[in-house]
């Protein structure tokens, strides 16, 4: 079946077409109270939250939203949960939904927790039979003892969070709403959560999933969208959406078509230092396995104009095993006086999700003064105990301005295509070197 076809096929539990949410801004309490009374008073100006958004999500899809503070995420979950109308557009919903948005909306100060239950389930609209059968769920789940039988307005920040919670997951909605509350409570609890949000992907729930943690949206979701100023932006793979959204994050989104361990040493040489194994004049990245798909971007103060991996000797290494030590070098040019720069390198893998990264601002390396026109090497030496695969490798010149805001000089992502090799098997992804002693007590 074509790929059309399939989608043709795909059941939409969400559609939204041509949706704008507007909200009215006033100068003073004043103008908004003549406005209110007189019916020709206009004083206000109109601020778009959400502007024209045509979005539709198929079930079983985990869609992550990205976007800045004050993009219109917020806004958008507010409508699609129905906390608030859009000023023009269709919204549909097909199936039951539960939101993670605001938890314990619906509670009531002065009920105790087990009452709340009640009338949570009430308000998602369960009959009382229905509440029966998730109750003990929802108290197991809570885990916050006696206190269920006492005035929520008794409890800790961390109790309600808890109860909340458990609420809102033990309904097995259709579509489920997560926004930046999968780390309440404590560690033993976030484990609960995650374990849940887990099973809810493994049934095919789906899911709307919002975090300013890009690797929460790479591990969890199968699609993405960036907002930005009330507008889709963007609308498809994971990876991608990430890479737009950090070049949003520092500026420099104009154009969205570009293509650790505590061992680790970072040298910085100038040039007349330059190892003479490797010709100065020589490309080091036309060794390599280059990346069709990579992302560079900047504000072309400093270019990363070279780059490549060495073992012990000096000779390019695309097939690196992870016991050994390898040099991880690029070849920085400035174009512009620069004081104190930020040199970084991170190792992802196929999905886009950061494995292992380094940088000169972590390891409080100065990295000195440098002039128009210079050029250095900038060097990295560690080995690389990650698990047996394929990974690409990204390198980045940056630095804080004096608002503490990040300032991207260079950044050239997933440049490298190179391979990590083992002489033993290994699980997950970093090889613990481990070896294994069994004996009689």
């Amino acid at each position: 079946m074509s790929t059309e076809k399939q989608k043709e096929n795909l059941e939409n539990v969400i559609e939204i077409k041509n949706v704008r949410k507007e909200y009215k801004m006033y100068k003073s309490k004043k103008a908004r109270l003549f406005e209110a009374v007189l019916p020709f008073y206009n004083n206000h100006d109109t601020f778009s939250a959400i502007n024209n958004l045509n979005l539709e999500l198929h079930k079983g899809e985990v869609l992550g939203i990205l976007g800045k503070n004050g993009a219109g995420k917020s806004t958008l979950l507010k409508m699609i949960t129905g906390v608030v109308t859009p000023t023009s557009g269709e919204l549909k919903i097909n199936g039951k939904l539960s939101s993670l948005l605001e938890l314990g909306a619906a509670f009531n100060m002065e009920l105790t927790g087990e009452e709340n239950i009640y009338q949570h389930g009430q308000v998602m609209g369960l009959t009382n039979e229905q509440i029966e059968a998730t109750k003990q769920d929802i108290i197991d789940f809570a885990d916050i003892g006696h206190h269920l039988y006492q005035p929520v307005k008794t409890y800790s920040s961390g109790m309600f969070a808890r109860l909340a919670f458990a609420c809102a997951i033990n309904v097995d909605p259709d579509i489920l709403i997560v926004d930046e509350v999968l780390s309440v409570g404590d560690m033993a609890f976030q484990l609960k959560c995650f374990k849940k949000f887990q099973q809810f992907k493994e049934k095919g729930k789906t899911i709307i999933f919002v975090s300013h943690n890009v690797n929460d949206i790479i591990k969890n979701c199968n699609r993405a969208i960036i907002l930005k100023e009330g507008e889709k932006i963007f609308d498809g793979d994971v990876k991608p959406a990430v890479d737009i959204y950090k070049k949003i994050m520092v500026g420099l989104d104009e154009s969205l078509n570009s293509k650790e361990d505590k061992e680790e040493n970072i040298e910085i040489i100038n040039d007349e230092n330059i190892d003479k194994k490797n010709n100065e004049k020589e490309i080091w990245k036309s060794n390599f396995t280059t990346n069709e798909s990579q992302i560079s971007y900047g504000d072309g103060s400093v270019e990363i104009i070279d780059y490549g991996i060495f073992d012990e000797n000096g000779e390019y290494k695309a097939n690196i095993n992870n016991s050994d030590k390898y040099s991880i070098k690029m070849k920085i040019k400035f174009n512009k006086d620069i004081y104190s720069p930020i040199f970084a390198l991170s190792i992802k893998d196929f999905k886009g999700l950061e494995i292992a990264g380094a940088n000169t601002e972590v390891y409080k390396t100065q990295t000195g003064e440098y002039k128009q026109g210079q050029t250095i090497i900038v060097e990295f030496k560690q080995s690389i105990p990650l698990a047996p695969d394929k990974y690409t490798l990204s390198f980045g010149c940056t630095t804080f301005d004096e608002n503490g805001n990040l300032k991207v000089y260079d950044r050239k992502y997933d440049v490298i295509i190179f391979e990590i090799t083992s002489n033993r098997p290994s699980l997950g992804t970093v090889d613990l070197k481990t070896d294994i002693k069994i004996s009689e007590c």
